[in-house]
């Protein structure tokens, strides 16, 4: 399983979600949900409930996804997303989403996306622990989530709107992307984002210095954690994904499957790369950003004597999980690392 985030949601919230779910399931059987992972029936006995003109989301394609087929509408127009990705996705697809979850109560959206398309969009609990009566309260025609958040609340969802379900989150994310843009669609939108992408990567490529030039600089990333031990990413996630688009070199001991390499401050030597991004998640004291950055192994790093060390957005190389976030953290690369080579 790959998780990007950290997500703190309170064991309390988690518990109270899986045990009222069967029970809301049960008011949504009796108010006319089907429960057969496609939604419920129109009032003309079509597939999808109420888009957002009102009028009923009749035709309908077949998605296939790791629950199984689900008939979703052709075009949705009240989209619910309960992860970050998902989020990524609609909006670089150029739909803004009627309700979304976000990664603590009151916290904001994805913030490296455009605030114009997060406009209007209601929350609906926490990643991993959605407020089932608020998603059906917006009246969604597509539920877009992963079986790694959501498989205990896959049949409850389901009765609401048609779901559509990822295997997981991170490496995958341009599969799952895939997958979104069928469900909303947009497949030929989807295949122009993609081409763009790559066209992207083999420009920053080009300005690393060439395949061969990219191979031979190691790339590393960590992340100080607030309550947790500082992380090494390795390759099996979204930023793993990225160094392996653009052919980086990584260190040796970050070069393998896998989450990441759990490290305490006095083994931080082990973050040694050519060059080094780093983000925080909670408060920099707490996280042991502040003490560790501040100690010699940190500043014997090869990164750090070369001034090739960058702080980056959290929020943006965590939770930026799609071709949106892709984009700027390219972006992020040609400003820093790129840049000291010129």
């Amino acid at each position: 399983m790959s998780v990007e985030s950290v997500v703190s949601t309170p064991l309390a919230r988690r518990l109270t979600a899986v045990a009222t779910a069967a029970a809301f399931l049960l008011t949504l059987t009796a108010c006319g949900g089907d429960g057969a992972g496609n939604g419920a029936s129109g009032t003309d006995g079509s597939s999808g409930s109420s888009a957002g003109d009102g009028a009923p989301s009749a035709a309908t394609h077949t998605v296939p996804t790791v629950m199984g087929d689900v008939k979703v509408p052709h075009t949705p127009r009240r989209i619910v997303v309960l992860d970050t990705d998902a989020l990524d996705s609609v909006v670089t697809l150029g739909t803004t989403p009627v309700g979304a979850t976000t990664v603590a109560d009151g916290a904001p959206l994805s913030a490296y996306l455009p605030a114009d398309r997060l406009k209007g969009v209601e929350p609906v609990g926490l990643i991993g622990a959605p407020n089932l009566e608020a998603i059906a309260a917006l009246k969604p025609d597509l539920i877009l989530s992963s079986k790694v958040r959501d498989e205990k609340n896959y049949t409850a969802l389901s009765a609401i709107a048609p779901t559509v379900f990822s295997e997981t989150t991170g490496p995958s994310w341009r599969q799952n992307f895939a997958l979104h843009a069928d469900a909303v669609g947009k497949k030929p939108e989807a295949d122009k984002i993609a081409a763009a992408y790559d066209a992207h990567v083999a420009r920053l490529t080009t300005a690393l210095g060439g395949p061969a030039e990219a191979k031979k600089t190691k790339v590393g990333f960590v992340r100080f954690v607030e309550g947790a031990d500082t992380r090494l990413y390795l390759n099996d996630t979204f930023v793993g994904s990225l160094f392996k688009d653009l052919g980086v070199g990584r260190p040796a001991n970050q070069d393998t499957a896998g989450f990441s390499l759990d490290v305490s401050p006095e083994q931080i030597d082990k973050a040694d790369a050519d060059v080094l991004y780093h983000s925080t998640y909670g408060d920099p004291a707490k996280a042991k950003e502040t003490a560790t950055t501040a100690g010699p192994l940190w500043k014997n790093l090869t990164a750090v004597k070369k001034g090739r060390a960058f702080a980056v957005d959290d929020n943006l190389w965590m939770l930026g999980i799609g071709y949106t976030g892709a984009d700027k953290i390219l972006d992020t690369i040609e400003k820093t690392y790129v840049s000291t080579r010129r």
